[in-house]
């Protein structure tokens, strides 16, 4: 059996502003650092194999913050980059509301039917990721710890659940939320979904789904 942590990075300015990060290498915030130091302290006793990260950075400092107590690297992997949001990186929430009002409508109800400009699809980000879950589930027995974004990690858990696209809005993980997965004969049982409970000792801005 092997156990699959999903983890979200720690805060950034950018989520607390509500800037569309996607691709930009935003780094953590003094907040965000806090949290990738308690995320390490909370799975400090697992007997951890492997930790895979999104190569941003605000997400490789989580995992390093992991791996460092168990004597691991972190092994970058693209594919659990960051959604490309194309044109609307940079921009704040209300930015893309008032300036692509139809698309932005589209993708609070339909976000699968979506494509940004210059940016991608859900089911891009789909392949994407649950590719490398499929190469790096076979590689391990115990716990495996992924590291990725928001976008990114909600696909991925409903992929994961048997969900198609169409869920991403059922779907809710914040910033340092851990979603925990056992696989065993090709099924993925959810144990765990997003656990904040270790991130109470840190003051935190209360964000939307963001």
């Amino acid at each position: 059996m092997t156990q699959i942590i999903v983890a979200r990075h720690g805060e950034t300015e950018w989520n607390v502003s509500e800037i569309f990060r996607g691709r930009r290498d935003i780094g953590l915030n003094e907040t965000g650092i806090k949290q990738a130091e308690l995320l390490g302290d909370y799975l400090i006793d697992l007997k951890i194999e492997a930790i895979y990260s999104s190569p941003l950075k605000r997400a490789l400092d989580t995992a390093r913050s992991v791996a460092k107590h168990h004597g691991l690297d972190v092994n970058v992997a693209p594919g659990l980059v960051d959604f490309n949001y194309g044109v609307w990186e940079g921009l704040t929430h209300q930015e893309v509301r008032d300036k692509y009002r139809g698309l932005y409508e589209r993708w609070l109800k339909e976000p699968r039917l979506v494509k940004i400009p210059e940016g991608e699809s859900l089911d891009e980000v789909r392949e994407r990721a649950k590719s490398v879950v499929d190469r790096v589930v076979p590689k391990h027995s115990g716990t495996v710890v992924l590291v990725s974004h928001r976008v990114v990690n909600k696909v991925l858990i409903c992929s994961m659940l048997g969900l198609d696209n169409s869920h991403f809005w059922d779907i809710r993980q914040d910033l340092g939320g851990i979603t925990v997965f056992e696989y065993e004969g090709g099924r993925y049982t959810l144990i765990k979904h997003n656990d904040t409970s270790y991130l109470s000792q840190v003051q935190q801005h209360t964000l939307n789904d963001f």
